[in-house]
């Protein structure tokens, strides 16, 4: 009987289903949580004004709509393979299934490399001066360390720094109630509107770049093939876990403008620090900074081993050149691929702030959102035995079109923005391309093919 249970616990004599719904809630939590908040605040209240709250507000409830297409699609599929393979069973092109995967891989490193800015600013200027560049440029390189020395080491690093980045967002909501009890701040800051273009295209701006701070629930489907009940436990995980941390977020957020102008907020690259400067407790600012600072390295952390990994699993497949699968004979790490991830990044934090890269982080993924949700529909034609969570129609549809409504320049995003995108898929398409050649050529001498080069599965 006990080996009946065990078997049931593997995926095809592989992954064991050991995680729960307990673990899989503080993994969403722990996914979300991280530079978004610690780094954006200022920016948000750049849009909006003192409300600065309801974009993130906002911007949970169009997060949530797309929580509910993959919510459908991780108990339909319970595979580890996020939005490519929902757009491989969908439509069922190679490429399109390819710049999908690219595009995620690509949002990783612009995530990455908006940690990597707000790392360098105000936060280490607690510690030391450094120009702003130098900083991130030093930071990327101690996140590579870590990836490079494993993926053990690189996990237990993840666990500790979230604990501490919650335990920094704990802070700020506590010095916020202490304010609230003493009378301290300004309670009706916090519902002030003085954007330049009005109050809706403030508050749509601002969503625009709160979207960022609510990213990180989609990765979960990664968890799929080692959930105990996903089809049960996944909805609830995601659901629950956007629900904490938009508490906590419009929390920290209200305490924020309520202790500190807007226009303060906008023009430092440590907004929270701000917050803890302006309470008058006896909270050590450089803790916080270096609480902040932890924070802003996990989710950096959390992002290269993401998009790292992604790179290797692709030339696994043979839909990139086999060389990004190369493994380093002791550290058992993919080598080449974390190179070149941290190479993009590099050149980006050179390239651009933390606002821009923020919303460039987000374009991608509107893009990918808005495709996740038009997959559930279609795959709807596919039926599968077991029985799953259906999100009502109207929640995927609303889901598509508010995603690439955010998604147009109408949000007041720069056109660099859209230009860094497009220049990111062209790299995507310049490796495609060059695979595709790769390919040829080794089919032309006869010597061996990687899986799925030809077709570029």
């Amino acid at each position: 009987m006990a080996e009946a249970t065990v078997d049931a616990r593997v995926v095809d004599g592989g992954l064991r289903r050991v995680i729960g719904r307990k673990v899989l809630l503080l993994f969403v939590v722990g996914d979300i949580l991280g530079a978004g908040i610690y780094a954006l605040v200022g920016q948000v209240a750049g849009e909006v004004g003192g409300a600065v709250w309801l974009p993130f507000l906002v911007a949970f409830v169009l997060a949530a709509l797309t929580a509910t297409a993959y919510a459908e699609l991780v108990g339909k599929y319970p595979q580890a393979a996020g939005a490519a393979l929902y757009a491989h069973k969908a439509f069922g092109v190679p490429f399109v299934t390819f710049i999908v995967g690219f595009a995620v891989l690509m949002s990783g490193v612009t995530s990455a490399s908006t940690a990597a800015r707000a790392f360098g600013g105000e936060y280490l200027a607690e510690f030391v001066s450094l120009p702003t560049l130098v900083g991130a440029l030093g930071f990327l390189a101690l996140v590579t360390l870590v990836n490079l020395a494993g993926i053990s080491e690189s996990i237990k690093v993840n666990v500790v720094l979230t604990l501490i980045e919650a335990f920094g967002l704990v802070v700020i909501m506590a010095i916020g109630v202490v304010a609230l009890l003493a009378g301290d701040g300004d309670p009706a800051r916090a519902l002030e509107f003085h954007p330049a273009g009005g109050a809706f295209m403030g508050v749509l701006g601002g969503t625009a770049l709160a979207f960022y701070a609510l990213l990180g629930f989609e990765d979960s489907v990664n968890l799929a093939e080692e959930a105990r009940e996903p089809r049960r436990d996944f909805p609830m995980a995601l659901f629950g876990g956007l629900a904490v941390t938009v508490v906590i977020y419009t929390a920290v957020a209200f305490t924020a403008t309520m202790l500190v102008d807007a226009r303060t907020l906008e023009a430092s690259t440590g907004p929270l620090l701000e917050v803890v400067d302006a309470a008058g407790l006896s909270f050590p600012p450089k803790l916080f900074a270096l609480i902040a600072l932890l924070a802003v390295g996990n989710t950096a952390l959390i992002n290269m081993i993401m998009a790292s990994r992604l790179v290797y699993g692709m030339a696994r497949q043979g839909v990139v050149p086999r060389v990004f699968g190369m493994v380093h004979p002791t550290r058992a790490t993919p080598w080449v691929a974390i190179l070149f991830t941290v190479a993009v990044a590099a050149v980006l934090v050179s390239t651009g702030d933390v606002g821009g890269l923020a919303d460039t982080t987000v374009l991608l993924l509107l893009v990918v959102f808005a495709l996740v949700n038009v997959c559930v529909l279609v795959l709807r034609r596919e039926r599968v035995e077991h029985d799953h969570f259906r999100a009502p129609t109207w929640m995927p549809v609303l889901g598509a079109a508010s995603c690439l409504f955010l998604a147009l320049p109408v949000t007041g995003r720069d056109g660099e923005v859209y230009l860094r995108a497009a220049m990111l898929l062209g790299i995507g398409k310049g490796v495609w391309v060059l695979n595709r050649l790769l390919a040829r050529r080794r089919r032309g001498t006869g010597r061996p093919v990687e899986a799925g080069a030809d077709q570029g599965t």
